[in-house]
């Protein structure tokens, strides 16, 4: 009996060690990609005019900085049904992007692409950045600052 308790003791100290070193790692954070996706998809949403989506895709204090205009959800879902834009595609280009594990940051070039009812296009490239915040196991959009380059 003796030699199974200092058996199960030795066989029960490289365990506790070991958990207890993986317990003390810092969590590793998600890699950029989820963040650029999060972008991409909501601008998708702005394609598609999936308005639904496009909010479950942001944090509910969601902001867009656009020239000099605070707009949230609900405001950029008001000039996208007022504009005379019937189609928009967006590209993004010289992405960068910073993740920890709760909030990230990602700065890019959207390249935006904009048909009118009456068939005349028009481009503009937007600077952009655009703050993350993690929301459970979910990436949210809680910010975006735009402005056309110029």
């Amino acid at each position: 009996m003796a030699m199974s308790t200092a058996f199960m003791k030795a066989a029960f100290i490289p365990l506790a060690l070991a958990g207890a070193l993986s317990a003390c790692q810092p969590n590793r954070p998600d890699g950029p990609e989820k963040l650029k996706a999060v972008v991409v998809s909501y601008f998708d949403c702005v394609t598609r005019r999936d308005f639904a989506r496009m909010k479950t895709l942001t944090t509910p204090d969601f902001v867009i900085y656009e020239n000099g205009k605070i707009i949230d959800n609900d405001g950029l879902i008001a000039i996208i049904n007022g504009s005379p834009i019937a189609k928009a595609t967006f590209s993004l280009d010289d992405v960068k992007i910073d993740v920890d594990n709760n909030s990230g940051s990602m700065i890019y070039i959207n390249h935006g692409k904009f048909t009118q009812s009456d068939a005349s296009t028009m481009t503009r490239d937007f600077l952009e950045s655009a703050i993350f915040k993690k929301v459970g196991s979910e990436w949210k959009l809680h910010f975006v600052h735009s402005t056309v380059k110029k």
